[in-house]
């Protein structure tokens, strides 16, 4: 089968390559899939480098998620051959095939394409774990969300949305405002640029934000403890920015609010029923209409390299799919 390798880590993608790889030998308790669509993540680009959290040893097949169908099962397990199915592991999406542990399955929800499917779960897993799950998010609420134009910002814009939040979008790309607009229209976007709290500030009254999700950090996570509402909630998402933020503790303690750390895939693994319970949530919101997760492109998988050089140099407006065997 065709997969794709990360041979070596290096600064420039010089170490991944596409291979041709024996087909992956089912463990019980996996399942086996044909992968239909994978979704490309930044901590894909990151683990290239070796800089995420998660550092796998070379070589190995990169990909957090994806969608496909079943190929063979144990004769216990909740899928069969045949079903339509999303999620993923660490690694091994971007392949023709994949063994995935069973807990990290899910039914493809109905209506979904492969594509649709494997963009939304990572991304919506995560930002409902933030906004909902450790924030309770609730209608009528303010929520800027940072590096709004990314896959997790972007699901973040339009789970909140759907729930009935108000919501700015803040974008360090002046180019990419017009786009986040028309995919979710959002009540305002801004440019995360210098002191943008008086943006905020502005737009919501002097209320400022009940709940600030921020997967950028740097200079855009400075400002946005500025951007917190007394009481409210600051989510650490992740660095794409680069630079890993740090905070004076008097900050929170004067403006009474909460630095939340959120890592979606580990809250599932530690609270597996919370997990399933959160994919159930996010795939009826799918299933009924209510959220649809923003595909830039959609590329063979043999044009690997433009999607990871299209993420690197920030010029998605959603996610990058790839279809194995194309």
């Amino acid at each position: 089968m065709q997969a794709l390798r990360v041979e070596r880590l290096s600064d420039d993608l010089s170490g991944v390559a596409l291979a041709e790889l024996p087909q992956p030998a089912r463990q019980p308790g996996e399942v086996l899939v044909r992968v239909r669509a994978a979704s490309l993540n930044f901590p894909d680009l990151l683990m290239t480098q070796g800089k995420y959290q998660f550092k796998p040893e070379p070589p190995f097949t990169s990909g957090l998620e994806l969608a496909g169908e079943v190929v063979e099962a144990d004769p216990d397990s909740a899928f069969k051959p045949g079903d339509k199915v999303i999620g993923g592991n660490k690694t091994g999406a971007f392949a023709e095939l994949a063994s995935i542990p069973e807990r990290g399955l899910s039914p493809l929800p109905q209506g979904l394409s492969f594509a649709q499917g494997a963009a939304m779960g990572a991304a919506y897993q995560t930002a409902y774990t933030g906004l909902v799950e450790l924030c309770g998010l609730a209608a009528g609420q303010w929520v800027m969300v940072a590096g709004a134009s990314g896959g997790v910002g972007l699901a973040a814009v339009d789970l909140a949305k759907a729930l009935g939040a108000n919501v700015i979008a803040a974008t360090g790309i002046e180019a990419k405002r017009t786009q986040i607009d028309a995919l979710y229209r959002p009540d305002a976007v801004v440019l995360s640029e210098g002191r943008f709290r008086e943006q905020v500030s502005e737009i919501t009254g002097g209320r400022l934000c009940d709940i600030v999700f921020d997967p950028v950090g740097g200079d855009v996570f400075d400002e946005c403890t500025r951007c917190v509402s007394f009481a409210g909630k600051l989510v650490v998402v992740g660095f794409t920015s680069g630079r890993i933020a740090e905070i004076a503790t008097n900050i929170p303690l004067i403006k009474g609010f909460s630095v939340v750390g959120l890592r979606a895939g580990e809250y599932a693994r530690r609270f597996p029923e919370r997990g399933a319970a959160i994919s159930a949530e996010i795939a009826k919101l799918a299933s009924d209409g209510r959220i649809n997760p923003a595909i830039d492109r959609v590329l063979p998988l043999s044009q690997w390299r433009e999607g990871f050089e299209a993420m690197a140099n920030r010029e998605l407006v959603g996610k990058v799919v790839f279809e194995p065997g194309k």
